[in-house]
């Protein structure tokens, strides 16, 4: 199973050389991964439709109790079939939509990364290492969504993107590990045994605010929406993959996986049926009123994902159903309806329906998948957004507001679902920026296999109930569910009722698109409050964050190194201080001095000598000659005290310095006295507080016991683990490995940076200097030549 989920990021390493190698076929090729991966998630059905759940566990940092732990069950398993389905037919999709891109190999890389995160996502039994791929899918989708990076909208898109799902996904990782505490485990399987806890904890609070702020910004719910519709900026692969079946659809499976553990409160059901139900509307009004193929798919899919979060609100065995019978139908039609519109703006030039018309003569095969899947997304029979629909309806019967959310949804979404398909491929032909064709191959395969799986589910669910549905429910449910999907459940009773509601829809949902002009109107109408939506208040926020960005790199990063280090002082002793007496820190002046020697006091003497001498003197060579004394002091008291190590450290670093220093002030020109009394004291006062807080640090610790088994433990295991008996080098070189490589690395980039820093001052002063010897060589060139005219002008007039 392990090699299964991490697979995805095999293949991406060796995307880039199957382009190169077969750039024609990378596409069919890389999609080989996920097929087989979707085959072999295929046959694990058997055994999860009969209600088992197959786990894999691996000690990641077990101290921590953060393991690499899988688990499949049906919710898990209905998520990894469409995420490497769908992803099968994207990736040879991506190869021909982007097939004379250089950059082709780059594309499969990144949605390979993608895929195999979201599958890490949806597979994970731990918080944690399901926060790490949700992370991931943060960061591939920035890339994808960024990919034009030569577009500035590309790039803003991708930013917006990654701050609004990047914020999310920080309090989601509060929320996890307030989670964690309450639950007392990380492991999602665990957790789901132990609901009643984690809703009994005082923790509950913060702990459903933080999950459900991540969930929503991952998901597009109001009023974090605005992200989804900017994202439309990358190419259409994307869109099919990562906003319609994929990664929008991330925080309503962690809802769903989360619904035994969170769910069941009345602050759970308010807060998503209210966000889900705002959601909904907006979405599907604001779906109408455009006119960009991509961008009326866009709302749509954030009204659909505002429907999925309400469904599993509600929380009642029907409308988690409902939830799971609509993620999959969604991801159906919604894949193919995106790969639709990429296709026509391929081939067509365009992708504004008042551009397009009559494109079915030009383009029969894509119109056959777009009209299917756009009857499908419309909710008639016989395909499985019929079922869906009904399933919806049903779940929302005994809430009368909701059923209203609900039909007023569904009603915009018919009319969406017009514009998207009848609106484009019937009417009188529209002449084109380019002449309309059929695309190739790898870019119908997709639209018409999705679409012909929404007819073929929708004709066979009661065995797609069974196999997938079913358990998937159970899964949220948290117990096993036996369900029936029925294409025709009759007229009686709730049935009936859910037959007469998509009656409705459709009568009122194809009058309003027959007066879909209104909604264009509307939508002028509208244009001067939109920088008052939810997208302008982004833009007010990002502006405001960056002009106080600016406004403390001004104060704070104001040149004088001199600040810097009071500043540093002046917070280290505010903070400690208030530390301190919030802590009741005792200390106490040692009243017996019998035991100091002679030899000692000389040290300490000749250090606070050093010390006056280095403040009083206006001669810097005579400055670093002071502090070499104050650092050899230093050195001579670790050896006085048993500290040969660290004394020789010392010893070396102070060499080091003061021959750097002398480098350095060599260089410097005379020395002169620039502060003020005023400043001098201010400094004086600073110094003396730092230094007295250092005195109280070291009394406050000499109080304390000694005891430490950090000391007992490296001591004994330098020798055996470390190899070493210099237990202060091994601790840096071993046992401390890491943070010493991390100290190194960032000197080598200090390095590297001054370097490249020096370098461009020395380029920048030769070409200047190039620059002047040119102007002083054209200078003497025009003079020549203006003297060479006169003599030639008297030449000739001596002839004359």
């Amino acid at each position: 199973m392990l090699t299964a989920v991490l697979s995805g990021f095999g293949g991406a390493i060796a995307a880039p050389w199957l382009h190169r190698v077969t750039p024609r076929y990378a596409g069919w090729i890389a999609a080989l991964l996920p097929f087989a991966l979707m085959i072999y998630f295929i046959s694990l059905i058997p055994a999860v439709a009969g209600g088992a759940a197959l786990r894999f566990s691996y000690a990641w940092v077990p101290s921590l109790g953060v393991d690499l732990s899988f688990r499949i069950d049906g919710l898990s398993l209905l998520f990894a079939l469409l995420i490497t389905g769908i992803g099968t037919l994207v990736l040879i999709y991506a190869g021909g939509y982007l097939a004379n891109d250089p950059m082709l190999g780059r594309m499969l890389t990144l949605l390979l990364i993608f895929m195999a995160a979201m599958l890490g996502i949806v597979t994970s039994d731990n918080l944690i290492s399901l926060f790490v791929f949700w992370e991931l899918t943060t960061i591939s989708s920035y890339l994808l969504i960024g990919y034009k990076h030569e577009y500035e909208k590309a790039r803003k898109a991708a930013l917006q993107s990654l701050l609004v799902t990047g914020i999310g996904g920080l309090a989601l990782l509060a929320g996890i590990v307030l989670l964690g505490l309450a639950a007392g485990t990380l492991e999602i399987s665990e957790m789901l045994t132990r609901g009643d806890v984690v809703r009994a904890h005082p923790l509950y609070g913060g702990i459903l605010a933080l999950v459900l702020f991540g969930a929503f910004t991952k998901s597009a719910q109001f009023p974090f929406h605005f992200w989804l519709p900017g994202a439309m900026e990358a190419p259409t692969p994307v869109s099919s993959y990562l906003h319609s079946a994929t990664m929008v659809k991330a925080g309503v499976f962690l809802l769903a996986r989360l619904n035994p553990v969170l769910g069941g409160t009345e602050a759970w059901q308010l807060l998503l049926t209210s966000f889900g139900s705002a959601t909904m509307i907006a979405g599907a009004f604001l779906a109408v009123q455009q006119t960009d193929l991509k961008r009326i798919l866009a709302y749509t899919t954030v009204s659909a994902l505002g429907t999925l979060v309400t469904l599993i609100g509600i929380g009642t065995d029907d409308a988690l159903k409902a939830a799971m019978v609509f993620t999959l139908s969604h991801a159906l039609y919604k894949g193919a309806l995106f790969q639709v519109a990429g296709s026509i703006d391929h081939e067509t030039g365009t992708r504004d329906i008042a551009r397009l018309g009559g494109l079915r003569a030009a383009m029969p095969i894509t119109a056959a998948a777009g009209m299917l899947a756009a009857i499908s997304m419309a909710g008639l029979p016989p395909m499985f957004g019929f079922i869906a629909k009904e399933v919806q309806y049903k779940a929302n019967l005994e809430e009368p507001i909701l059923i209203g959310v609900a039909l007023l949804t569904n009603i915009l979404t018919v009319v969406a679902a017009g514009l998207a398909s009848v609106r484009v491929f019937f009417g009188q032909p529209v002449p084109t920026p380019k002449q309309a064709h059929e695309p190739p191959l790898s870019m119908r395969l997709g639209p018409v296999a999705l679409a012909l799986s929404g007819l073929g589910i929708g004709l066979f669910s009661i065995q797609i109930g069974n196999a997938l549905i079913g358990p998937a429910t159970g899964s949220v449910i948290g117990k096993t569910k036996e369900i029936e999907l029925l294409l025709w459940a009759g007229i009686e009773g709730a049935a009936g009722q859910a037959l007469a509601l998509s009656v409705i829809t459709l009568i009122v949902g194809i009058g309003l698109y027959r007066a879909s002009s209104v909604f264009g109107r509307l939508a002028a109408a509208t244009a001067p409050l939109a920088p008052w939506g939810a997208e302008g208040w982004y833009q007010r926020l990002l502006n405001g964050m960056l002009a106080l960005a600016t406004w403390q790199t001004r104060m704070l990063q104001n040149g004088y190194l001199r600040f810097y280090v009071g500043l540093i002082i002046a917070t280290t002793l505010v903070l400690t201080t208030l530390t301190l007496i919030a802590g009741q820190v005792a200390f106490s002046i040692p009243a017996d001095w019998a035991d100091v020697r002679i030899y000692e006091l000389i040290v300490a003497l000749l250090i606070l000598s050093a010390t006056l001498f280095v403040i009083r003197t206006t001669s810097r060579l005579a400055a670093v000659v002071g502090l070499g004394f104050v650092g050899y002091g230093i050195a001579l008291a670790f050896l006085l005290f048993s500290g040969p190590d660290l004394a020789i450290t010392q010893f070396a670093v102070e060499t080091l310095f003061a021959i750097l220093f002398v480098l350095v002030i060599y260089r410097l020109p005379r020395f002169n006295n620039l502060s003020t009394a005023g400043s001098r004291l201010r400094s004086a006062a600073l110094a003396i507080a730092g230094g007295a807080l250092m005195t109280i640090l070291t009394l406050a610790a000499l109080e304390t016991p000694t005891e430490s088994r950090v000391s007992e433990f490296l001591a004994e295991n330098s020798v055996p683990q470390g190899f070493g008996r210099n237990v202060v080098n091994v601790i840096l070189v071993d046992f401390r490995a890491l943070d010493t490589m991390g100290e190194v690395v960032v000197l080598g980039l200090a390095a590297i940076g001054i370097f490249a820093l020096l370098r461009l001052q020395l380029g920048t002063e030769s070409r200047a200097r190039d620059d002047a010897i040119d102007g002083r060589d054209g200078l003497i060139d025009a003079d020549n030549g203006a003297q060479g005219e006169h003599v030639d002008t008297t030449g000739v007039q001596q002839v004359n």
